[in-house]
């Protein structure tokens, strides 16, 4: 059992806090939870903490010494192999409390070790790229999306990929959220070409299954969004929107496999998990 308090009632207190990712400024971007864990935890009680969040995805970080970290997410529903926006509010809240005081943050997590360096008033991510690759939309895709003539369509890891025409046909749609979820797919991603001669491309995420209807900013997406525009813009560097209501930008740079995502994050709420006796 756990809940929020101001008082200090059990043998167990768990450093919690909410950041907004992938922006500068309070309440827009992504917002994720951290909780900075003294020990290993249970999957359920980490499930259950992340239900409770009720946000996109809650991050659970353990010291391992020396910069480095074990890191996993969960969203309200599943647990994750990647998120982009947790991992950036994750080594904002270490560098930010001091809890890591090394330059260079080492996160080992199930889709391998991922590294955080801030660079010019950003933190940049190391993470593996997704290569996008032609496929044929599945039953229910396009009609959930309420598209009828797609660009392209492409497998992306987990995820479908849609290219649309123009930002304002992303920015307009409304989707079928039931009819998305019952697809056998982790979310799909709609992009298009960027208006503002600064944004190369935008893009929004539905993923119903996983419990996140529309995701604000999705990081890990950017890992297959960049190689895919990769081969029509013919370029390895890209400012990248994500046009949700809350919205947020991503810098990606392609180095070999790898996809760096940078961006900014604020921290917004700070409390405690207060764990009961017993439990």
């Amino acid at each position: 059992m756990f809940v929020f308090s101001r008082v200090i009632f059990s043998n167990m207190r768990i450093k919690i806090f909410g950041v907004d990712a992938f922006t500068g400024k309070p309440f827009s971007g992504n917002p994720a939870a951290v909780c900075l864990l003294t020990k290993p935890a249970p999957d359920g009680w980490m499930q259950a903490v992340s239900a409770e969040m009720n946000l996109s995805e809650t991050a659970f970080v353990k010291s391992m010494g020396g910069g480095e970290y074990n890191l996993r997410w969960f969203t309200p529903k599943v647990e994750v192999d990647l998120c982009g926006h947790a991992t950036l509010a994750s080594a904002h809240i270490l560098w930010e409390t001091g809890e890591c005081r090394a330059d260079r943050i080492i996160f080992n997590t199930k889709s391998g070790q991922l590294t955080a360096v801030r660079a010019g008033g950003c933190i940049e991510l190391d993470f593996p790229q997704v290569q996008p690759e032609p496929a044929p939309a599945p039953a229910g895709l396009l009609e959930g999306l309420g598209v009828e003539k797609p660009i392209n369509v492409a497998k992306a890891g987990p995820d479908y990929l849609v290219e649309l025409g123009s930002e304002n046909e992303i920015r307009k749609l409304k989707p079928d959220f039931a009819r998305l979820g019952s697809i056998d797919m982790r979310g799909v991603i709609v992009t298009a070409r960027g208006d503002d001669t600064d944004i190369d491309f935008v893009s929004r995420v539905f993923a119903p299954s996983a419990g996140i209807d529309e995701d604000p900013v999705t990081g890990s997406t950017h890992c297959a969004l960049g190689p895919y525009w990769l081969n029509k813009m013919n370029k390895k560097q890209f400012r990248a929107r994500q046009v949700s209501k809350r919205g947020g930008e991503v810098g990606v740079k392609l180095e070999g496999d790898r996809a760096i995502l940078s961006g900014k994050a604020v921290t917004v709420w700070a409390g405690s998990l207060i764990v009961e006796q017993g439990h």
